[in-house]
């Protein structure tokens, strides 16, 4: 019997190791291949809005996944929203955005939601997801996000430790919310650190992101 293939499609190699364990452990029937294209990352940095060319680039991504004989596509960076929106829309398989599952985890945690992020271009885009998932639920949950500077350069450079306390230190400071997202699927590594300082549940994009896509393809199937 054949086995379903699962993209991974990631726009910085940090995201890599996380999905990919958290595909091993929560779906390890699944074939798992990474399609890694870095100038998606680069250029999104120098842009405030996705331009035409980075729409295009994320459609072309699934359609090679596609190609590939993948039964569905996860995305691992979350500053291109709207273009794998679009992605979805076009292709035959399930086409997911990073942090669909977490978001909708979040809800149940209560309406004050903090969210924070090392990759300065996903901040925007993912608080209007999330603004878009609360409408669409009738919620009056709220998002407020925070930068933890330096961070992603420090993983970057193979310092998780330094990635890890920087990013718990935002953590400590959060005294406000019921729930705390950790944006970025690189930041996974962190969660241990960050729930030793917080006193408010955290949660991570990978384990979620696998289990949803999992029953999207397992549904399309």
């Amino acid at each position: 019997m054949r086995r379903p293939r699962l993209a991974l499609i990631h726009a910085t190699r940090v995201a890599i190791d996380p999905i990919e364990a958290a595909a091993r452990e929560h779906w390890p029937e699944a074939e798992t291949i990474s399609i890694l294209e870095e100038g998606l990352s680069l250029d999104r940095s120098k842009q405030v809005e996705l331009s035409a060319g980075l729409f295009r680039r994320i459609v072309d991504l699934c359609r090679y996944a596609e190609g590939a004989d993948a039964d569905g596509v996860l995305f691992t960076c979350s500053a291109f929203g709207a273009a794998i929106e679009r992605a979805n829309f076009e292709a035959l398989i399930p086409v997911m955005k990073p942090n669909e599952a977490m978001f909708d985890a979040a809800f149940s945690y209560g309406d004050r939601i903090a969210m924070i992020y090392t990759f300065p271009p996903a901040a925007a885009g993912m608080e209007e997801e999330f603004l878009d998932a609360a409408r669409a639920r009738g919620s009056n949950a709220e998002i407020t996000s925070y930068y933890c500077s330096g961070a992603l350069a420090a993983k970057q450079a193979g310092d998780d430790g330094k990635h890890n306390r920087l990013i718990a230190e935002t953590a400590s400071s959060i005294d406000d919310a019921d729930v705390i997202l950790l944006a970025q699927f690189s930041m996974s590594d962190a969660v241990e650190d960050v729930r030793k300082t917080a006193q408010i549940p955290v949660l991570t994009s990978p384990q979620a992101a696998i289990h949803e896509i999992r029953r999207r393809v397992e549904g399309n199937q």
